[in-house]
Parts: structure tokens; C-alpha cells; sequence
């Protein structure tokens, strides 16, 4: 079996059952409160390994790859910034303006009740992000099996997390255990569908990676920017571990990337 298809399957899959996991944490009620007592954490921890990996190897991974594509306008890269926006802003249309935002974990508390028209809406939107999760991972592994490692490690940071919201959702909005896994199944696996179908398109077009990976990495900058940081801040308040966790993910990034690069680079 061919080794990037063999990672990605793995990427893929555990990828999806941490969105699951996450969601079940809500049931034990011991495991509960002690998950979401280190939620913010994760949180931050997550969103400094994002932003770390985003401008510091899928940015200038896809800069490389489309001037090596397009030699003749190797200094006009209008072509993958606007991806890069379009990426960010099709984010923000689906999670803000087709479907409304939710802080995590707080639509579980009686005053936050919702309906299950804007919990299914909200779960709609998170479809699209997370089809893009796996498009991130699949595009990086096919440049290079270390960049695909560390986009991965920055996906599956929030999808313990992102399990957590839509459970809280769902439970919100007055349904059970058997909704809850289905919906955090159903998101869970439009990332291992995005992981495959980009792994079985981009190996046929060379040049889909070129489009493919800034595209990717818009939705990435703004899951990491506009997602993650905001929640940090909102559930940190005024405690300096929360911010101080942001930097730890970016340190944990660069220290990952050292060991990749140093120790299997051949």
C-alpha cells in the first residue's frame, strides 16, 4: 500500500474519531467536569500550533509550489493570495452568515437553550470547515510526509474541542446520546472524506495541490485567528496560563518541526 495513502487513512481516521470522542466526553459527568476544566487549554494550545503551522509551512509551501508550477509568474502571486482570502472568507460565510456562532461549551447551560433547526444549521456550516481540515492534510502530505504530520497534529488539537460544541449543541437544543453521535460521526467524517478525495484527486492533477493548499490554508488562518483565539480570550479572561498556552503551541510546533526535520529527514 502506497505509505502517503497509508498515513492519510490513519490521519484520516483518528482525525474523525477525536470530533467523536470529543463529543462523548459530555456523558460521564466526572470525565465532564474535569474535560472542561482544561478545555481552554487545548484550546490555546491548538490555536498557537495552527497559526505556527500556517505561516511557517503551508504559507511558503504554497508560494514554492506555484511559482515552480508557473515559472513565467513566480513574482505574481495574486493567484494563491486571493485562494488564501477566498479560503478565509467562504469560513466566515458559512460559519457566520449561513450558520450562527456558538462559544463552546455554553450552549449546554439552560439559559442557552437553542432550536435544532439552528443546531443542525450550525452543524451544516462545520461540515464545510471540516472538509477543508482534511483537504489541509491531505494537500500537505502529498508535498511532504512531515508537513502533512504537522498539519494533522494542528487539526486534531481542535477536534477534541470541536467534538465538545457540537455535542453542546445538540444537547441543547434538547436531543440525546444518539444524536449526539451521529452529528459529531457526520462531521467526523466529512474530514476522512476530505482527506480521500483530495488524496485521489491530487494524485492525478499535478497542479491541484497549487490551488488546493492555499484554498486550505485560508480556512486554517481563520479557524486559528477567528475561531480559536477569540474563544481563548473569551473563556481565558484575564488568566495569563490561557495566553501563555497559545505560545506553548507554537513552541510545541516548532519544537516537532526540529525533531522532523533533524531526525527523519532521510
Amino acid at each position: 500500500m502506497n505509505s502517503i495513502f497509508f498515513q492519510l487513512l490513519i490521519f484520516g481516521f483518528a482525525a474523525a474519531f477525536a470530533n467523536i470522542l470529543g463529543g462523548l466526553i459530555l456523558f460521564p459527568s466526572q470525565i465532564h467536569r474535569n474535560y472542561k476544566r482544561f478545555l481552554k487549554y487545548l484550546l490555546a494550545l491548538g490555536a498557537g500550533f495552527m497559526l505556527a503551522v500556517t505561516f511557517f509551512e503551508i504559507l511558503p509551501k504554497s508560494i514554492l509550489i506555484w511559482q515552480k508550477l508557473n515559472p513565467s509568474e513566480s513574482e505574481n502571486l495574486a493567484v494563491p493570495m486571493i485562494l488564501l482570502l477566498a479560503g478565509y472568507l467562504l469560513t466566515q460565510f458559512f460559519e457566520h452568515t449561513i450558520a450562527p456562532h456558538f462559544h463552546l461549551g455554553e450552549e449546554m447551560h439552560h439559559d442557552h437553550l437553542i432550536s435544532p433547526r439552528s443546531a443542525y444549521t450550525a452543524i451544516g456550516g462545520l461540515l464545510i470547515h471540516t472538509f477543508f481540515d482534511g483537504v489541509s492534510i491531505a494537500a500537505a502530505s502529498i508535498i511532504d510526509l512531515k508537513v502533512g504530520f504537522l498539519v494533522f497534529i494542528a487539526v486534531f488539537l481542535h477536534k477534541f474541542p470541536e467534538g465538545f460544541t457540537i455535542a453542546s449543541m445538540i444537547l441543547a437544543a434538547g436531543k440525546g446520546f444518539k444524536e449526539v453521535l451521529t452529528a459529531t460521526s457526520l462531521v467526523g467524517l466529512m474530514t476522512f472524506i476530505g482527506v480521500l478525495l483530495f488524496y485521489f484527486i491530487g494524485a492525478k492533477l499535478d497542479s491541484a495541490v497549487a490551488y488546493a493548499l492555499p484554498l486550505a490554508s485560508g480556512v486554517t488562518l481563520y479557524v486559528a485567528a477567528s475561531d480559536l483565539i477569540p474563544e481563548v480570550n473569551h473563556h481565558g479572561g484575564k488568566r495569563p496560563l490561557v495566553s501563555f498556552a497559545v505560545f506553548a503551541g507554537v513552541a510545541l510546533f516548532f519544537t516537532l518541526h526540529f525533531v522532523l526535520h533533524t531526525f527523519l529527514e532521510h
